[in-house]
């Protein structure tokens, strides 16, 4: 029998990543709000979550990782991909590359021509500013004195000094700043980090409140299973904790951020989604929404990787333990160094080819190589170049595999599925093979490792190359798209708002109609800003 925790709550937020925890922070600066908020994972009380480089040690621990697998994909080759996504307060932003990337302007302006009125570059470009603190200070583009902590990078290489110079010679611009509303062009990435620890979701929002605030509760270690509805509006959530069901209830509103695979099991699990979903696993359907776990989109990342030689990379100080002891010195000493590293550290954005009308691919560049996450690096001095496309068009989906919670979902992304999508993959090989072979790079002697100079430069060929090397740049968005209420597969409406029951919002990655151009976290965050803002003004009328 479930045990009803005692009182109840004005908002009730089932997940504490990087929406949750700015969601917690907000909602709680009213002192009559009392808000509960949930988290699966654990506390981020473990030193590979600060140390920047911690990402090697997280991303494939579940300690930290919820260890999710996709279905394996016709597009990649039969291949099944890990799909980390983060387990611990903070959510991904806890785990992930640390990368700064607002997108384009172009991208919400995109929303908005959907008929998503507030939702336009004017719209949310203020609430990017506002949350930030930016170590350029405040200006036209960025905010100074905000949560949200932006750094320069605290390491540079020789190799990515030439690479940017590379991009250049083939025409792309050296810019400053990824973050003006236009990302083309070649700049080290900006991080979210401060004075060389990760700056993540919580440490930004949740913990300069959480001892503060008397009307803010924080269960962690909770697994929310299903929503509680009484009368076509949601009343609470039924969760598990530590091998005890509880229920907590809501006087106001359930607020889902647990992003787009967790807020997909939890409506599903509810009775909120696809009826014929919900019936194959006999559960009884409370509201039909088929676009419940429909429209995943993720970014495709293409790891092309290139043996260099004469210029130092990550690779041979990995494996020196002198050189290996000098990094951890650095790092202790001057929070500088490699061990201050996102994942990638040099950027480029690009056209696949002269007829798309902005930037649609993206470079990781990385002064390193590997075979995947969690494996040691190479012995032998490399770097990658990645490309990924901006904005795919195939479309996957995420549903659950069976009416308990602990199985884990099925996660069908579905890649490369469109003939769009292996132009634009075969291009982005092209146009990695033109970067390499700049002037800049020549001293080096690149040598194409990965997919190696076998594979020939005709569509097929490169294509199939794509679904060898293609993996995940974990940026899942899309199944509780945002939409009109005259749509029949949009979830939310403009307001974040699930259409056709009450109390209920989704405010996570999730509602994105379609995929920024860039890194998903930072969009993320201003989703969660502007539907704070929009919670408390409907909470008012």
């Amino acid at each position: 029998m479930a045990t009803v925790l005692s009182g109840e709550w004005d908002y009730i937020i089932c997940g504490a990543g990087t929406a949750g925890c700015v969601l917690a922070n907000r909602l709680t600066a009213n002192p009559k709000n009392r808000v509960l908020l949930i988290e699966a994972g654990t506390k981020d009380d473990w030193i590979w979550f600060h140390i920047p480089v911690g990402y090697l040690f997280a991303i494939g621990n579940p300690r930290a990782d919820w260890m999710f697998k996709t279905e394996p994909e016709a597009g990649l080759n039969g291949r099944s991909l890990v799909y980390p996504r983060g387990k611990v307060i903070g959510g991904s932003s806890a785990i992930n590359a640390m990368i700064v990337m607002r997108g384009q302007a172009a991208d919400y302006d995109h929303w908005r021509q959907l008929g998503l009125t507030g939702w336009g570059w004017d719209d949310v470009k203020p609430i990017f500013k506002g949350v930030e603190d930016h170590f350029l200070g405040a200006s036209e583009h960025h905010g100074a004195g905000g949560e949200w902590r932006v750094e320069a990078p605290r390491v540079r290489w020789d190799l990515l000094d030439r690479v940017r110079e590379a991009a250049t010679q083939m025409g792309i611009p050296a810019i400053d700043d990824f973050n003006t509303g236009d990302n083309e062009g070649a700049a080290y990435f900006h991080v979210n980090q401060k004075k060389g620890l990760r700056w993540s979701s919580a440490r930004g929002f949740l913990k300069p409140v959480i001892d503060k605030r008397d009307n803010l509760e924080v269960l962690s270690g909770a697994v929310v299973e299903r929503l509680t509805i009484d009368g076509g509006r949601i009343t609470g959530v039924e969760l598990r904790r530590g091998g005890e069901t509880l229920v907590a209830r809501s006087v106001g509103e359930v607020i889902l951020a647990s992003g787009s695979v967790g807020s997909t099991q939890i409506l599903e699990l509810s009775g909120i989604g696809r009826g014929e979903v919900l019936g194959r696993h006999g559960i009884p359907v409370a509201l039909d929404k088929p676009g419940v776990g429909e429209n995943l989109q993720d970014h495709l990342q293409l790891r092309a990787i290139y043996k260099i030689d004469g210029v130092k990379t990550l690779n041979e100080t990995y494996h020196n333990l002198m050189k290996r002891a000098w990094m951890g010195m650095e790092y202790a000493l001057f929070r500088s160094g490699p061990l201050t590293m996102a994942p990638s550290q040099l950027g480029i954005f690009t056209r696949s080819d002269p007829s798309q009308e902005r930037a649609n691919i993206q470079f990781h560049i990385q002064p390193l190589s590997l075979d995947k996450f969690g494996e040691p690096l190479h012995r032998f001095p490399a770097f990658t170049a990645a490309a990924c496309n901006l904005r795919p068009t195939s479309r996957g989906s995420i549903h659950i595999r069976s009416a308990d919670f602990a199985d884990k979902p099925v996660i069908a992304p579905n890649y490369l599925a469109t003939e769009e999508d292996r132009l634009v993959a075969a291009d982005c090989i092209r146009q990695t093979r033109r970067l390499v072979s700049q002037p800049a790079l020549a001293p080096y002697h690149p040598q194409e490792y990965l997919p190696g100079p076998s594979v020939g430069d005709d569509p097929e060929s490169l294509a199939k190359a794509a679904g060898d090397i293609g993996t995940t740049i974990f940026h899942p968005v899309g199944t509780a798209k945002m939409g009109l209420r005259s749509d029949p597969t949009a979830v939310v409406d403009e307001r974040l708002r699930v259409i056709g029951i009450d109390g209920l919002r989704v405010v996570d990655a999730s509602v994105m109609p379609t995929i920024t151009s860039g890194n998903t976290n930072t969009p993320t965050l201003m989703i969660a800003e502007k539907g704070s803002r929009m919670i408390i003004e409907d909470g008012r009328r």
